[in-house]
């Protein structure tokens, strides 16, 4: 966690430059190469205090020394010479590792303003490394600042979303692991992280030497690379692989091939267009569709991966060809996200893509699910909340895939008129969508009776016990108990049968058919209902009733019968099948939903609270005249 002290630093830093050098861009580059000097300082400071001897400012390399910059008889003019001089050198000094000088590589200094650079260097020199992590937190806020690089089509992925995607493809420590447009190496650090986190019984030594040679990272950019190799050095890899390396036009690397492939790549194509090599699939000048060429093609034939994507890939008919790729080599879940993810950098609506080769062989249902909130304000200023559905996404995904694999996914998704797949299309016109009560939803299964084994689905009988109402709609009489109809009319009746936690259903109603109530009390219902009660003690009532109205439209349509006056007959209804979620699940959306309707019911509360006062207002009005 960053302290707040250096944050602070980094942000006088970040002041002192601004006036000179007003690209953040540029700034970061800088405070970058003082921090690594002083890192390099002050491990030649410990060596000697050690009884050793300095290793990176030694021979004619000496002169430069952090002391040396703020030796008293050295003048302002005299600093800013030295300094210049020597982060120039830096890059041919043999007593650094080839990474440092990798870092100093075609480095300079952009101004020429003594006093600046004096109240510069003098901020840096409070600086203390005594723990790389810290080090490396501090790296991680100063990557924050810059943000996005827009010009390219890259954005920085948000922290929370890199580690749901690496949680969700489980990368192993056997694993070799590539970001083919690694940026900063955010994705490379939270796989690494998550590898040792996850490792049960702990990693030997050699076991951690290991695990550290197995992340590679590529980026067209030089600065890329130079910022990605500190991030990297500063997370604790000694000798980080990234490479400065097209991706889409070079093909050196194109017979290397990875167990797991992480990416965000750019969604734009340069102004200069992209000549892309011969080896690609798909043909294609778009750089989003060729990465996830690349992505596909350099995952092994047991290998899995995830890839963040913008829209278009997955509903667009230029794309066609492209998600077909994606179906025969393992697609098993589309995750979208909401347009403010990127914020305040971008509003790019995006989803990711997870895809494992290991199931290519049942090309069968996709789990398509909606992201709502991510844990952070919706808008420009993204501070953190409470209303998160990224938890319950995971383990939905888990669980699906888990079950994916044990009892196969032997539904093929067929082509649609004959043509080639459009995922777009299954989405509408396969996997329905309910989605108007709940913030996050799964379109898993195609809803036929002959899907009697796919995954997490039951008949309604299963779950539910199924009765008749028994009072026609007309024998409505006074009483203390509520008459439930199909409609949404508020009657009574001095009798009840009920008296639980319900759901109530009309099934002969005309405009009506489908309407859902919950109920929680002592009730009748009118003969045109269906009333379930829970047959498990552990379901949620008020997240199936929510259910049941969002495939409404489903159920009526694939149910009701009848030429005038449509119905639906009781054997039809309890042997129709519905999704079995777990009990973790259901209580949470219950939750929401409960906490929504509370909170709907104080406003209307205080209406009508404003309401009476406005009114005794206008009488004392009256009453005064």
């Amino acid at each position: 966690m960053l302290d707040t002290q250096t944050k602070k630093r980094i942000d006088d830093c970040r002041s002192i430059l601004v006036g000179k050098l007003p690209d953040p861009k540029a700034q970061i580059e800088q405070i970058t190469i003082g921090l690594i000097y002083k890192f390099m300082d002050d491990m030649d400071k410990e060596a000697i205090e050690l009884g050793g001897k300095s290793k990176f400012f030694t021979g004619e390399y000496a002169k430069y020394a952090w002391g040396k910059l703020f030796d008293t008889k050295v003048t302002a003019n005299e600093m800013l010479s030295l300094y210049s001089e020597s982060i120039v050198s830096m890059e041919k000094n043999p007593n650094i590792p080839q990474l440092f000088r990798n870092i100093f590589k075609n480095a300079y200094l952009p101004y020429k303003d003594p006093e600046t650079l004096k109240l510069f260097l003098k901020t840096i020199s409070h600086f203390e490394y005594t723990h790389s992590e810290k080090l490396g937190d501090a790296f991680e806020y100063l990557l924050s600042i810059m943000g996005s690089q827009g010009d390219a089509g890259q954005f920085r992925t948000p922290r929370h979303i890199i580690e749901f995607l690496v949680e969700v493809v489980e990368p192993t420590k056997q694993d070799l692991i590539l970001d083919p447009s690694c940026g900063t190496a955010g994705f490379l650090i939270s796989a690494y992280n998550f590898i040792v986190k996850n490792s049960e019984e702990g990693l030997n030594p050699d076991e951690q030497k290991k695990l550290l040679s197995n992340f590679v990272g590529y980026d067209i950019s030089p600065d890329m690379v130079r910022l990605s190799l500190v991030n990297l050095y500063l997370h604790g890899f000694v000798d980080p692989k990234v490479y400065e390396y097209d991706t889409l036009s070079d093909d050196a690397r194109w017979d290397e091939t990875f167990d797991v492939i992480l990416a965000n790549p750019p969604f734009m194509t340069p102004k200069g267009g992209i000549r892309p090599h011969k080896k690609f699939t798909i043909q294609s000048s778009r750089s989003e569709a060729l990465f996830v060429d690349y992505i596909i093609e350099h995952v092994n034939s047991k290998g899995k991966g995830g890839i963040i994507i913008p829209d278009g890939i997955v509903n667009n008919s230029t794309y066609v060809n492209l998600r077909e790729m994606l179906l025969n080599n393992g697609l098993y879940s589309v995750v979208s996200l909401h347009q403010d993810v990127f914020r305040p950098y971008a509003g790019a609506k995006t989803s990711i893509l997870f895809f494992d080769k290991s199931l290519e062989g049942q090309k069968g249902n996709i789990l398509f699910l909606d992201i709502e909130n991510d844990g952070y304000q919706r808008g420009s200023l993204r501070y953190q909340i409470d209303a998160n559905d990224l938890p319950v996404a995971l383990s939905i995904i888990k669980k699906y895939k888990s079950e994916s694999k044990s009892l196969g996914i032997n539904s093929r998704i067929k082509d649609i008129n004959g043509k080639a797949v459009n995922l777009f299309e299954l989405d509408e016109k396969i996997f329905p969508h309910y989605k108007e009560n709940l913030t996050l939803y799964a379109n898993t299964y195609i809803y036929d009776n002959s899907a009697t084994k796919s995954i997490n689905r039951k008949r309604i009988k299963d779950l539910f016990k199924i009765e008749k109402g028994e009072l026609q709609s007309t024998k409505a009489e006074p009483g203390q108990y509520r008459f439930i109809t199909a409609s949404d009319e508020l009657l009574n009746h001095e009798t009840f049968t009920h008296d639980c936690e319900a759901i109530i259903i009309a099934v002969a109603a005309g405009g009506s058919l489908g309407k859902v109530h919950y109920a929680n009390e002592k009730f009748i219902a009118s003969d045109l209902c269906f009333i379930l009660t829970p047959k498990k003690k552990s379901t949620n009532v008020i997240f199936y009733s929510y259910y049941f109205k969002n495939i409404r439209q489903v159920l009526v349509k694939s149910l009701a019968k009848g030429v005038g006056k449509q119905s639906i007959n009781k054997t039809d209804f309890e042997n129709f099948f519905i999704d079995d979620f777990s009990p973790d699940i259901q209580n949470l959306m219950g939750n929401k939903i409960l906490s929504s309707k509370t909170a709907i019911l104080d406003y209307y509360k205080k209406i009508s609270e404003l309401e009476n006062s406005l009114i005794s207002e206008i009488d004392e009005i009256k009453t005064s005249n």
